[in-house]
């Protein structure tokens, strides 16, 4: 079993920069992760993943250039860097793991997510 619990959303001005982090705990060795965003109405969207390694990583069209992914194994955690942020980028993320790919059925374990708010 593993348990993942994000942190560092919150409030910011357009074109500002906020870092999220998700710390897993449980079975997470050797499993790859990422993030997944909601926002209100819509579907939920991958945003980025990792692999274990780090040496892998992909992102959503919408999340290049912007958005970077890190992961520390050390710490068991996985980040993500949002800089020139959008009042689109508005939306609750997830922190996944024990998966691949681009889609929500993709993962098996999910956070309980994090709100970030960009005001314009």
């Amino acid at each position: 079993q593993v348990q993942l619990v994000e942190s560092g959303g919150g409030l910011v001005q357009a074109g500002g920069s906020l870092r999220l982090s998700c710390a897993a705990s449980g079975r997470i060795f050797g499993d790859n992760m990422g993030w997944f965003r909601q926002a209100p109405g819509k579907e939920r969207e991958f945003v980025a993943s990792i692999t274990w390694s780090g040496g892998i990583t992909y992102y959503a069209d919408s999340a290049k250039g912007r958005f970077t992914i890190s992961r520390n194994n050390a710490k068991n955690t996985v980040y993500l860097e949002m800089n020139s942020l959008k009042p689109e980028d508005t939306a609750v993320y997830y922190c996944v793991a024990g998966g691949w790919g681009s889609l929500p059925t993709d993962y098996t374990y999910w956070g309980q997510g994090t709100q970030v708010t960009v005001s314009s």
